[in-house]
């Protein structure tokens, strides 16, 4: 699959940014129980299918990547941004991090038996999402399992909506959508989890996690 022109835009912001992003995201699981809880069940149902590779999908600085890992999954990360794969690797010298685009992976068919995606799929214009799901579902093995996690929309009725990210341009999703999406590409919704944003949050969106394995 040809990687489309918006990974590059959205690249050079990441390449930019890195450092600091590393700086602020480091640790961002520690405060968020509900979502430690949805990745240790991701982990658990993973292993119970056979285990296999994970891929971290837009890792970043590689926190979360280690995290799996933690959680006994033979987890790598992959990000297009260069230099966070750098930091990375520093941060995480035993773990492996490569560089690529989540819509044109360097990966087998069939060979993963998950997949994280925590945040990454934000910045894919509406038009190229299902060519990227379809390539996390070619990536994963029967009965692999996916979690994809992703800000929703304002109301059920606007399948997306754009917002102005602090790096570039991102997208909101009716999460009701999301899934008839991933259904389109043979990956069936097992269980989804919204939470609602906190008083004091910057952005009022609602996240949302799903879950999902290809049937």
């Amino acid at each position: 699959m040809t990687e489309p022109d918006t990974v590059h835009a959205t690249r050079e912001a990441y390449d930019a940014i890195a450092s600091t992003y590393a700086q602020m995201f480091h640790d961002t699981l520690r405060e968020r129980p509900l979502e430690r809880a949805l990745l240790s069940a991701f982990a658990e149902l993973v292993r119970t299918n056979g285990g296999g590779g994970v891929a971290d999908l837009g890792c970043g600085p590689g926190h979360v990547t280690a995290h799996l890992h933690g959680l006994g999954l033979s987890a790598f990360g992959v990000d297009a941004s260069p230099v966070m794969v750098e930091l990375a690797r520093e941060a995480h010298p035993g773990l492996r991090f490569d560089v690529g685009s989540m819509a044109a992976l360097d990966i087998e068919d069939g060979t993963l038996g998950g997949v994280l995606s925590r945040w990454s799929v934000i910045h894919t214009p509406p038009q190229d999402l299902p060519a990227l799901l379809s390539e996390i579902a070619r990536v994963l093995a029967p009965g692999g399992h996916l979690l994809v996690e992703f800000p929703a929309t304002d109301g059920p009725h606007d399948e997306t909506q754009s917002y102005d990210h602090t790096v570039v341009t991102a997208y909101r999703w009716s999460p009701d959508r999301f899934a008839e999406l991933l259904r389109d590409q043979g990956l069936a919704e097992t269980a989804r989890l919204v939470v609602e944003p906190l008083p004091t949050d910057r952005r009022q969106f609602r996240e949302v996690q799903l879950l999902a394995h290809k049937a």
